[in-house]
């Protein structure tokens, strides 16, 4: 039934344009609701959620993946499996997480993910760079990162 009225208004909004200096330049807004019946009692709670038709561009050039790994300002993590870290060569200064272990990994405690992956953990607030060889695979884990609270990432591939 929440769920019914939840459709129903959001049906009946109009969709609103994004303020000027919001997060998304391009989108708009969309307001939903839903009924909490918690404890007995009943209240309407409203929940304002943005969406836009184009993504940020989360890709990173060459030129700048080089400068953050100089400055020392991003962490870089690589997304390949290990046999091709073998056969195609690792970037250094990376720190190797399969694509695979990426949920787990950015969970875990900082001293655990420095001994399972030999490198430093990175914050939430860091800037992070997620590269693979096609950018396929990256942009998999940035969306996986992202979800997990994580801001500031970035994708690169290596082709």
């Amino acid at each position: 039934m929440a769920l019914r009225r939840c459709w129903r208004l959001t049906g009946l909004l109009l969709r609103l344009p994004v303020p000027p200096g919001s997060s998304s330049p391009v989108g708009r807004l969309t307001v939903s609701s839903f009924i909490n019946t918690y404890g007995g009692f009943k209240s309407a709670e409203f929940q304002l959620r943005g969406f836009s038709s184009e993504a940020r561009n989360t890709d990173v050039s060459y030129e700048r993946l080089k400068q953050l790994l100089a400055d020392g300002k991003a962490v870089v993590v690589d997304v390949r499996e290990p046999w091709e870290l073998r056969e195609y060569g690792l970037v250094p200064g990376s720190v190797n997480v399969p694509l695979g272990q990426v949920n787990t990994a950015l969970q875990l405690d900082p001293e655990e993910f420095r001994e399972k992956y030999d490198g430093v953990m990175p914050t939430r607030t860091d800037k992070i760079v997620f590269l693979c060889l096609a950018g396929i695979r990256s942009k998999t884990a940035l969306h996986t990162a992202v979800a997990l609270g994580y801001g500031d990432t970035l994708c690169w591939s290596i082709k």
